[in-house]
């Protein structure tokens, strides 16, 4: 991941509503969450959530797919492993034993 894609993803998760929808994501995993439910869940107006998915999406961080007349939105999990990558690529100045802690569980560098 480069710095302005990474810039992009932190934007997109700097606001409170769209770090709830996002998290609310990764809390219903993969398979994805109809917008109408993300809605309903966080209380959100229609307009309102459609502006924030479209920001998510546009920075790469929720994959749709369309279910009939419903869209699913789904969490990147490799778009946000590719940005704490990115964060952490540096991590004790690339000692491994060091960082060994802080790295535990994140995939290695492709």
């Amino acid at each position: 991941m480069d710095q302005p894609v990474a810039i992009d993803a932190l934007s997109a998760l700097a606001h409170d509503t769209r770090l709830a929808i996002f998290r609310l994501l990764v809390q219903r995993g993969p398979e994805g969450t109809p917008a109408m439910e993300v809605g309903r869940l966080l209380d959100l107006k229609p307009s309102t959530l459609s502006g924030h998915l479209g920001t998510l999406k546009r920075a790469r961080l929720v994959t749709t797919e369309r279910q009939h007349r419903e869209v699913l939105y789904a969490p990147n999990f490799e778009a946000v492993n590719g940005l704490v990558r990115f964060l952490l690529q540096d991590c004790c100045c690339g000692d491994a034993a060091a960082c060994a802690g802080v790295m535990a569980g994140v995939p290695p560098l492709e």
